[in-house]
Formats: C-alpha cells, sequence, structure tokens
C-alpha cells in the first residue's frame, strides 16, 4: 500500500521545526522513520503534514559524562550503540540496543523516535522507564522536561502534546556498584519481544544485593517497573513477577505464556546484572 496525501516541510532550525509544528493541523515528525513510514504505508496513520527534523543539525547530538547519557532527537541506534562513552557511563543502553529490530533499521531509527513511537513492546521505553530518565520536549510555547514515569500513559501514546517535539532523551549514568542486564524472547531475533526484561541490581560492600529493581516490555500497555529487592531475597522471584503482571493474549503468545515467561526472563537478567554489579566492583 502507499500512504494518504500529506504536506510535507523541511526545517533547517529548531525554531523553524517547532514552528511548523505548530502551524501544522495534524502533523507528525519524521526523524528515522522507522515506525512512521510502515504506519502511513498501511495508512494506519493519515498526518496532514510531515515536518522533516533531518536537516536540524543542533538535533543530532550524543553526550555523555558523569551525570548520565543526553541523546539527540537525530542520534540514530547504531551511533549509541557504538559508543565507547555511552556504554560506559549507562552500560543497559548497548545491551538493550542490541536486541532493537534489525541493523539496518538501527542505521536509521532514532532512539528519541522510538521514545515518542511509545511501543509497548519496544526496548528504549523499558530501559528509561527502569533508570528513570526523561525526555526534552519544545514546542512554541517554551521547553519542558517530561520525566519516564509520566510520558508513558497507554500503547502507542505519550504525554506530549501535538505541538510538542522530543528534542533529546536522558539516561542517568549507573551509579555505583550496579549492575545491568537486558534479556528478551522473540520469535525471531529482531521481532518485537513476547517478553523482555531490563534490569539493575545494586550490591553493598559484601557484595550482597541491595537493592533489584526491573522494567518489563511486551506485558503491560506501558513498561512496568518492579521494585524486586524483597522478592529476590525471599527466593520467589520468579513468583512474584507472575503475581504482578497481568498481561495480555495475542496471536503470538498467550497471556500465560506471557507471565511464564517473564518470571523466567526476571531471574536470568537479575542473576546477570548481579554478576555485572560484582565484575564491576572487583580489582
Amino acid at each position: 500500500m502507499k500512504p494518504p496525501p500529506f504536506g510535507y516541510r523541511a526545517p533547517r532550525t529548531l525554531d523553524e521545526a517547532v514552528t511548523a509544528l505548530a502551524d501544522a493541523d495534524g502533523g507528525k515528525v519524521l526523524a528515522g522513520g522507522q515506525s512512521l513510514v510502515p504506519l502511513l504505508n498501511m495508512r494506519l496513520a493519515a498526518p496532514a503534514e510531515l515536518i522533516d527534523v533531518n536537516h536540524v543539525a543542533e538535533l543530532d547530538t550524543l553526550e555523555a559524562d558523569g551525570a548520565g547519557v543526553r541523546v539527540g532527537a537525530l542520534a540514530r541506534h547504531a551511533r549509541v550503540e557504538r559508543s565507547a562513552t555511552a556504554a560506559r557511563v549507562q552500560p543497559l543502553l548497548r545491551r538493550a540496543l542490541r536486541h532493537v529490530a534489525h541493523p539496518v533499521i538501527r542505521n536509521r531509527g532514532t532512539v528519541v523516535g522510538s521514545l515518542a513511537h511509545a511501543d509497548p513492546a519496544a526496548e528504549l521505553p523499558a530501559v528509561l522507564a527502569l533508570l528513570g530518565g526523561h525526555v526534552e520536549a519544545v514546542s512554541v510555547r517554551g521547553r519542558r522536561v517530561v520525566a519516564a514515569r509520566d510520558l508513558f500513559v497507554g500503547p502507542l501514546e505519550t504525554a506530549l502534546a501535538d505541538d510538542e517535539l522530543a528534542v533529546a532523551a536522558f539516561f542517568p549514568a549507573a551509579p555505583p556498584r550496579t549492575g545491568t542486564a537486558f534479556a528478551e524472547i522473540a520469535r525471531r531475533h529482531g521481532d518485537f519481544a513476547l517478553a523482555g526484561v531490563a534490569a539493575t541490581v545494586t550490591v553493598d560492600g559484601d557484595g550482597q544485593a541491595e537493592a533489584v529493581r526491573a522494567a518489563f516490555l511486551g506485558v503491560a500497555e506501558v513498561p512496568l517497573v518492579l521494585d524486586l529487592t524483597e522478592a529476590a531475597a525471599s527466593g520467589r522471584l520468579a513468583e512474584h513477577v507472575r503475581e504482578r503482571i497481568d498481561p495480555e493474549s495475542d496471536i503470538h503468545a498467550s497471556a500465560d505464556y506471557r507471565r511464564h515467561l517473564a518470571g523466567v526472563l526476571a531471574q536470568r537478567a537479575l542473576a546477570k546484572a548481579t554478576a555485572d554489579a560484582l565484575a564491576r566492583e572487583a580489582p
């Protein structure tokens, strides 16, 4: 299929971009297009105008320091995945990005675009939610920061207003003595996950887990973040996870199977995150 007719604008500056978005009646932002273009072709989306921000150079940024990793709206998945500095500051980013679709998709798709698309089976929304990151949004009305806990409000739905452009995402740095891990199950590598888990484990000076958290994808309408510290200590981790989630059945997997996967993946991810935390502490 082919997309319905639409207007097209290609602003060169951020001011031009947000003005165009404000003026557009039902406009959509085009950055990587790896989610938007298929929706257009299947006529599941029919925006009056596309605002192509690929010429807005100030959005093509990737910065990492002791506070965290700030990813501009035009930073491709592959660029962030290959960044040694970003991986050192927040290793979970690279670990999750390696599960995003296929290399050809990651070469074009953007991190911020994936967050704005808000697919509940996508990897990066879960990572942002787990880490307590945020998205920066700009409109003609000004700039604001939207915390991950407030950003995702439903499947393919965010708290961003129609005239707001997501210009960057911030992923906080990994704290001391903290390890990370990511695990998912898909029918084929690169497909959307049937279920997935992003995990962080912080160990104390004796190497014992003192904080255990995980975010689940593919099992709820938005990324589901759970504090699993007590469950991990009690030895009821998988059972606790299965009791706390309520996935739906679809043509790919039943709710019971997704619930089972979530418990198994949580155990795997937390074991790897614990080992990672201990390795980071080793001299």
